[in-house]
């Protein structure tokens, strides 16, 4: 049997995440953000894409649901990369397990870095809508969970980047019921069933993202363990 008869099964070829990529308003911005708020290194940065290749490797799929409706693409946030009137900027930033893409479409007369995207942001960014995306953080064991919330909400807001906020365990309806809440309420903690030890929090980062920080405590960290080690053994 050729090996074009049995071929490696596609799982099989990956090396795992290399990166989550998110788009950005504000360039400068999220890249503080995730570097000197949350301690991510930079890799590099890029920019200044335009042209036809790069513009039809990531739009063409929404060019043709233009074209099918007969409608203009910027208005649903197509950027003109093939003209060059919009420009595309990237900076990678990495962290012990993975790296973080940020992304901002740009208008030709903004600098690198500079200003706001070209597209208005989106209005709902309810993590229930089927595409959305989030970013999760590992916090170590040791840390208080609850505290690193605070922290991270006080050191977002220092720096003028008040959509950084937190939800809470407890009901709140107002943002000065959320900044109420007490300290206990930052983190929902689960203690039964197969994600005993598993704690998490969703938070909105700089740009509207949607975040989630997690910490994974026995029983649930030897379940992942255990689960990681059935994956390395597959492919040795």
């Amino acid at each position: 049997m050729s090996e074009s008869d049995n071929p490696t099964p596609v799982g099989m070829r990956l090396q795992g995440v290399q990166h989550f990529g998110v788009t950005v308003q504000n360039m400068d911005r999220a890249f503080e953000f995730y570097t000197e708020v949350l301690g991510g290194t930079e890799v590099m940065r890029d920019g200044d894409f335009h042209g036809s290749e790069i513009h039809n490797t990531i739009l063409t799929d929404e060019e043709i649901i233009a074209a099918d409706r007969g409608i203009v693409p910027a208005t649903i946030g197509v950027p003109d990369l093939m003209g060059g009137t919009q420009r595309l900027d990237v900076r990678f930033v990495q962290f012990d397990n993975v790296v973080i893409e940020l992304l901002q479409y740009r208008n030709e007369d903004q600098s690198q870095g500079s200003g706001d995207s070209f597209a208005e942001p989106r209005e709902h960014m309810s993590p229930a809508y089927p595409r959305s995306m989030h970013i999760c953080f590992y916090i170590r064991d040791d840390v208080d969970f609850n505290q690193f919330i605070t922290d991270l909400e006080a050191e977002s807001a220092r720096r003028g980047m008040t959509q950084v906020k937190a939800n809470r365990v407890t009901t709140v309806r107002t943002e000065q019921e959320r900044r109420d809440a007490p300290g206990n309420a930052n983190t929902f903690k689960i203690r039964q069933g197969k994600s005993d030890g598993w704690a998490l929090i969703y938070c909105k980062g700089p740009e509207g993202e949607q975040l989630e920080f997690v910490q994974a405590l026995d029983p649930v960290k030897q379940t992942f363990a255990e689960a990681k080690a059935r994956h390395e053994a597959k492919r040795s």
